[in-house]
């Protein structure tokens, strides 16, 4: 497969799993609307594990770790956008669809609002997988 392939498989994914991770984030725990988003979520995370995309970083708290922050003469620190592993630059790509950047990369309080998000996004969806259990 090509390169251009996987990149835009990768997009396609990341593109589903916030839509997913959206519609999850109006609905409560327990709610049956939420079965199959949260099976959706579940195949989503299963072709991530065989692409084999989290061996470089696989938790979101060890991304502050590994990406190169630049301040601007304006005081302002951005983000290298390069310096973001795959497939975590896409996934923070989707979410900030639309947000105010410099054309050398994003805001570092972006990137920081992304991380604490996707941390606070991936809680819901731990509530929502045990409501389901429960259910069961």
């Amino acid at each position: 497969m090509s390169s251009g392939a996987v990149d835009q498989n990768l997009r396609d994914r990341e593109k589903t799993r916030r839509k997913a991770l959206w519609t999850l984030s109006d609905l409560r725990p327990g709610d049956p609307k939420a079965i199959p988003v949260v099976s959706m979520l579940d195949q989503i995370a299963g072709q991530d594990e065989v692409d084999g995309l989290l061996r470089d970083v696989a938790k979101v708290e060890d991304l502050r770790n590994h990406v190169v922050t630049e301040r601007r003469a304006s005081g302002i620190q951005i983000v290298r956008e390069e310096s973001i592993p795959e497939p975590w630059r896409e996934r923070f790509l989707q979410a900030s669809m639309g947000s105010t950047r410099v054309e050398t990369g994003p805001f570092l309080n972006d990137f920081e609002k992304f991380i604490n998000l996707w941390t606070q996004e991936n809680q819901r969806l731990e509530e929502h997988r045990s409501a389901i259990g429960k259910k069961i």
